[in-house]
């Protein structure tokens, strides 16, 4: 069967095209407002660059209790709108001479509990929106904006800071946040109201999400691999850009370069994704994707040992490491989104992004730490090597009837 592209999800796709590239402005000019515009210590730098992460580990449940409670449609456009008022706040107080880092902060900190809840909302919207023989391609399609995104993101932001200050930059951003409200606000798919829960507290509700992931023998692999693999990432993440930096020895643009073949990897992963599943089925999809990024990831450390080709090895990784990674992850969010019932589907995409994005920071204490004492190629081979090794939770994938009975959605699909 081909894919017709419903007006409703092109609604949705075009406003998430807009603010994806836009994103990734706010995601550089950000921390180049504080360090151009405000002169930040490195401390400052740090707490900024962990807000993220801790709205993700803090909210990131609760999130998902608010997402099951409520109409999901509603939840994003107030997302989208609060986003775009708290970032139009940065321009306005640097016009204002008011800017400060405590302002930053808290805009970043406001920032990050709403777009954990949009994403969660997002993802959980998405199965009220188009059938379940869809779900593959449409984020497939979602995926393919966001690499692309990657592709073009910094260097607009490149030509926008030079051009406008990184305070005016972010102005951008937060009118697209505008354009993304009004796309979802557009879309006239009736939504049905989540059904009245008996009262339970709070607590027990958040943690639904993982009783019904731990009872799914292919999602409990999944979040478990997740866990592992994004803690290992952590030990890595705040060392790749000294890496490339001060023992690669890349300047700027040769990293620009590789960052950007890294969106090139995203755009053809994103669309091959569904192939890859078809042809292979899930569960081998899985496992082989996962060793193949762990293989990648091996080739941030071997810059380390082998400058003289550092360069090569962070290209191959960024394009070969998204590659995979994009097949992987489009594939994951559609399982969960076929697995979990529309109850609980918020909580399960809370608890997913909890497990994952939300170890990053517990990592990246680790590898600062490691890095002081072992040196930072020891530390990244440690941070390959435990990403390569999170695969062996995914090795029953294979036989699971879970598995296999979304792998006959898409044979009648692509049939």
């Amino acid at each position: 069967m081909t894919f017709r592209v419903e007006k409703d999800f092109a609604k949705l796709w075009a406003g998430q095209t807009i603010s994806e590239v836009c994103s990734r402005i706010t995601r550089e000019g950000l921390p180049l407002t504080a360090l151009l515009t405000l002169k930040a210590s490195a401390g400052q730098m740090g707490v900024l660059s962990a807000i993220g992460s801790a709205s993700i580990l803090v909210f990131s449940l609760g999130a998902g209790v608010a997402v099951d409670r409520l109409k999901k449609r509603p939840v994003m456009i107030a997302a989208d709108v609060g986003r775009a008022l708290l970032l139009g706040l940065i321009p306005l107080a640097a016009y204002e001479h008011a800017l400060s880092m405590a302002l930053l902060i808290a805009i970043a900190v406001a920032a990050g509990v709403l777009t954990v809840l949009f994403d969660v909302a997002y993802q959980s919207y998405l199965p009220a929106l188009v059938e379940r023989e869809e779900l593959i391609e449409s984020n497939k399609r979602l995926a393919l904006s966001s690499s692309a995104a990657e592709m073009a993101g910094p260097a607009v932001t490149g030509v926008l800071v030079q051009a406008i200050t990184a305070p005016l930059a972010i102005l951008v951003d937060a009118l697209s946040f505008l354009v993304s409200a009004c796309s979802v606000w557009a879309i006239r798919k009736p939504e049905t109201a989540p059904e009245r829960r008996p009262e339970a507290s709070l607590a027990a509700e958040a943690l639904d999400g993982f009783r019904f992931i731990w009872t799914h023998p292919a999602l409990r692999a999944l979040l478990l691999r997740s866990a592992t693999a994004f803690l290992f990432m952590g030990l890595m993440t705040p060392l790749y850009l000294l890496n490339a930096i001060r023992v690669v020895h890349m300047s700027t643009s040769a990293l620009g370069v590789a960052i950007a073949l890294g969106g090139a990897g995203g755009v053809a992963g994103a669309y091959l994704a569904p192939r890859w599943s078809t042809r292979h089925g899930l569960g081998p999809m899985f496992f082989a994707t996962a060793v193949l990024l762990g293989c990648a990831q091996l080739l941030i450390p071997l810059s380390s040992a082998f400058p003289h080709i550092g360069f090569l090895c962070l290209c191959g990784q960024q394009l070969g490491g998204d590659f995979v990674w994009t097949v992987y992850a489009v594939n994951e969010t559609a399982l969960r989104q076929l697995l979990a019932p529309g109850e609980v589907i918020g909580r399960v995409n809370a608890a997913m992004q909890l497990a994952s994005r939300g170890m990053l920071p517990f990592g990246a204490l680790c590898g600062g730490f490691l890095a002081g004492s072992i040196g930072i190629p020891a530390t990244l081979f440690i941070g390959a090597g435990g990403v390569l090794l999170s695969s062996v939770w995914l090795v029953g994938l294979r036989k699971s009837r879970e598995i296999r009975g979304v792998d006959e959605i898409e044979s009648k699909w692509t049939g």
